[in-house]
């Protein structure tokens, strides 16, 4: 009887070269709520996430081992992959995003010390899993239109002065930049230079500056050049999007 309990011999001799680790992707978020109504609707309703950082104290909090599926990025896409809760850590920082002040609604900003938390939390996870920076997101990137978090004032700057997340050439940027204002290029050039970098873009040889597109766009911007994410292309936008898809 115990013999027939110990299940099929595995021959373990032969290994696949097509192989990876499970999760590749890391995606911030920021909550829209406080600590208390953040953790419960993480730890009780349908949504989830990896980690929850916490603001004062800037306190890490697990709430789903790393290596099973949260449910936090939704519909989503990344460099050609769907489903990304499926191969993905998602971190929830607490934040309310959009907040009124006598100037009218504005994005809050993180507090250094909370993001010193996100830095020492997000170097362990690509350490572990050996995730490179390119593939450190936001939920903005993975859905784009539907999603706007972690916003504008996230440190994506910062991230990247740590080795954490991807950042561009601004000298190379800006010398590129007269030569766009002189002749910005065809939509199509966008398309595919977003769709290269991540972005999912569903038709990358389209001519049209459709609804889909705009979103895309306003994501990019929104990481990359925050002091204006309006989806419109313009020559800063194509001279920082040619020179993170250039070698």
């Amino acid at each position: 009887m115990l013999a027939g309990c110990t299940g099929p011999r595995i021959d373990t001799r032969y290994s696949s070269i097509s192989q990876g680790p499970r999760v590749d992707l890391v995606v911030l978020h920021y909550t829209v709520a406080d600590f208390e109504r953040s953790l419960r609707i993480l730890t009780q309703q349908a949504v989830s996430s990896h980690y929850l950082v916490g603001v004062d104290p800037p306190t890490i909090y697990r709430l789903v081992p790393e290596d099973r599926r949260a449910n936090h990025a939704g519909v989503s896409s990344w460099a050609g992959r769907v489903l990304v809760n499926m191969s993905s850590i998602g971190i929830e920082i607490v934040n309310p995003g959009r907040i009124l002040t006598p100037e009218g609604e504005r994005y809050a900003p993180y507090p250094k010390a909370q993001i010193d938390a996100v830095i020492a939390l997000l170097r362990g996870i690509m350490a572990r899993w050996g995730i490179p920076k390119e593939r450190v997101v936001g939920h903005a990137d993975v859905a784009p239109g539907r999603k706007q978090d972690p916003g504008p004032l996230f440190p994506w700057k910062r991230l990247a002065d740590e080795g954490l997340a991807l950042w561009f050439d601004e000298a190379r940027a800006a010398a590129l930049r007269p030569r766009y204002e002189d002749a910005l290029p065809a939509i199509p050039w966008f398309r595919l230079r977003l769709a290269q970098f991540g972005y999912g873009v569903s038709d990358p040889a389209s001519e049209s500056l459709d609804p889909p597109l705009r979103a895309v766009l306003s994501s990019f911007q929104m990481r990359f050049r925050p002091a204006r994410y309006d989806g419109e292309p313009d020559a800063e936008t194509a001279a920082i999007l040619a020179v993170l898809t250039q070698p």
